[in-house]
């Protein structure tokens, strides 16, 4: 029998899983507005090969950015770089090798990109692993926090000194991250921040989901006390119908194979928020914010707190090598 340690977590998601659904039911759903053309923009998209971060490529080459999905899969990747171009007629998509479970490959992303001496406007955070099984990145840091949390934090930072150069004063660049409304449920674990003792699939994620809340705030109040032409953003796409489900339990994967299609959103309906917060005029010059459904939505009351999101910079700076800045 699973020591109660371990249930709670797993009920907990399922309940904020169940209201989520419920509220996507009775409530009115996001329609993105007209957005205007952003042609010689350039953004880079994690996992922008499949489900979310596909349909938010799609739609922001569609505005005419060049568009680089980063993924670690380079056969889904250049299928997914074919299908864009030729829906969007916009030749400016390609992949870029990116694997978020290794520092080292994250570094010679960043060195790539670097060298082709774009300007980048826009940074989406959306990759990500769900409820796998215990694991270790390449560097040893557990699977959720690793993937979905150290390895954007890494990232981003990487790709901070050109996001200030690209950014105006009349058009600010943007990061926006992707996470959920589990991090409600997340909790962080200073003295076992990679869930070596009583691992729980459902707190990893939840705890990596809250992480990149609290880095998203601590970022913006850093980028703007610099006072740079940056913004950084959270967004929650819902409860969505992509394949991240894999690794639920039996009844919820069931539950997910038979009406999935009916009770969650599509993964096009699901980057509506993640679009929105990329491009849309109503956020511009506008940070720190947590938008749902296409409006800023408060988020867990623990996200807000500036000793722990700085303490959490703190430690994301050690694990990832990377100077400290606080």
């Amino acid at each position: 029998m699973w020591p109660l340690c371990l249930i709670v977590p797993v009920l907990r998601n399922y309940y904020i899983a169940t209201k989520v659904v419920l509220q996507q039911l009775l409530g009115r759903s996001f329609l993105l507005p007209v957005l205007p053309q952003h042609d010689g923009k350039v953004a880079i998209v994690t996992g922008g090969a499949k489900g979310i971060g596909f349909y938010t490529s799609k739609h922001l080459a569609r505005l005419g950015m060049h568009v680089i999905i980063a993924g670690n899969n380079e056969t889904d990747g250049n299928e997914a770089v074919r299908r864009i171009q030729q829906d969007t007629l916009n030749e400016k998509v390609e992949f870029l090798f990116c694997d978020l479970a290794s520092m080292k490959s994250i570094r010679n992303c960043v060195q790539n990109f670097k060298a082709r001496n774009l300007s980048l406007h826009l940074l989406v955070n959306n990759a990500g692993v769900m409820f796998v099984p215990e694991g270790r990145t390449k560097d040893g840091f557990e699977a959720h926090f690793g993937v979905n949390y150290l390895g954007h934090f890494l990232l981003t930072n990487l790709l901070l000194d050109i996001l200030r150069k690209s950014g105006t004063k009349d058009f600010n660049a943007r990061v926006v991250t992707v996470s959920s409304a589990t991090h409600l449920n997340g909790q962080l674990n200073f003295d076992d921040l990679q869930s070596s003792h009583s691992y729980s699939a459902h707190g990893a994620y939840a705890q990596s989901k809250l992480a990149l809340v609290l880095f998203t705030y601590y970022l913006q109040h850093l980028l703007t006390e610099e006072g740079s032409y940056v913004t950084a953003n959270a967004v929650d796409p819902g409860v969505v119908n992509t394949d991240l489900y894999k690794h639920l339990w039996y009844p919820g994967r069931f539950v997910k194979w038979t009406t999935g299609w009916l009770l969650l959103r599509s993964a096009e309906d699901g980057a509506t928020s993640s679009i929105y917060t990329s491009v849309s005029p109503d956020l511009e010059g506008i940070g720190g914010c947590y938008i749902c459904n296409g409006g800023r939505t408060k988020s867990a009351d623990v996200s807000y707190d500036m000793e722990l999101q700085k303490k959490l910079w703190i430690e994301s700076c050690k694990m990832s090598a990377l100077p400290v800045s606080a």
